[in-house]
């Protein structure tokens, strides 16, 4: 199975609001594995970034001056999440842009960003897991146990690293079926094998039976101890 997990950085936080997409992170992990192939973008939003959102990401209208606008890097990112499930932290949040930047291309000829992904939300996941307890990125890697220190501001790459590491960790008691067949395989295989030298063992012990001579001398031992120690002593 290919996952990526994703996250994205914008100027703001409503996309109907014309609020765009500034940088773009993934990470890919396949059969449970984070393979090191990764995807990362940053983007010129044609627009100016709100002061909150560069208080959260650090991401200045300068920094960003040069960087490519979405409709020249939307085939490379599209080839790299394609047929992909796609794991995002508040997932209506990053599908919400991401469809609105596929939405501004003219003609739009990649339709939703579901049309290409299948897409699980591991805030809905947190919430189902741990009722009643905070789902944020840094509470989960904290309850986890997930480092999380290089974390002072938002980046996408690196909360897509970090969301990463806190799937697995949140999915480690998944086991696909193949997987556990071939361990309960291998356990059957163990015991048959620990059986097996277990009966050989025991078939080579040479067993020896005391002498008439050895039994009456352990008698009167038992029966001069018993003499000593007041005591009846069967063994």
């Amino acid at each position: 199975m290919r996952q990526i997990i994703l996250d994205t950085e914008t100027t703001g936080i409503d996309p109907k609001k014309g609020h765009r997409i500034i940088e773009i992170g993934a990470v890919e992990v396949i059969d449970r594995r984070i393979t090191g192939a990764y995807y990362h973008q940053y983007i010129h939003p044609e627009r100016e970034v709100e002061q909150e959102a560069i208080d959260v990401h650090g991401i200045t209208n300068e920094f960003l001056t040069d960087k490519p606008l979405f409709k020249a890097i939307v085939s490379e990112f599209m080839d790299f999440v394609a047929g992909a499930e796609l794991i995002i932290h508040n997932a209506p949040f990053d599908v919400g842009f991401i469809n609105h930047e596929l939405n501004l291309l003219q003609p739009n000829s990649w339709g939703k960003i579901e049309d290409h992904c299948k897409i699980t939300d591991t805030l809905k996941m947190a919430r189902r897991m741990y009722p009643g307890q905070r789902a944020s990125l840094d509470a989960l890697c904290k309850r986890l146990m997930v480092d999380n220190s290089n974390r002072t501001l938002h980046g996408a790459l690196l909360d897509a690293e970090i969301l990463a590491d806190v799937y697995l960790a949140m999915t480690g008691g998944q086991v696909s079926l193949s997987l556990k067949n071939q361990h309960e395989a291998h356990s059957h295989s163990l015991t048959q094998q620990v059986a097996t030298a277990r009966a050989d063992i025991i078939d080579q012990l040479k067993v020896i039976y005391p002498s008439d001579d050895e039994l009456a001398a352990h008698q009167a031992y038992l029966a001069q101890l018993s003499k000593e120690t007041k005591t009846e002593i069967n063994w």
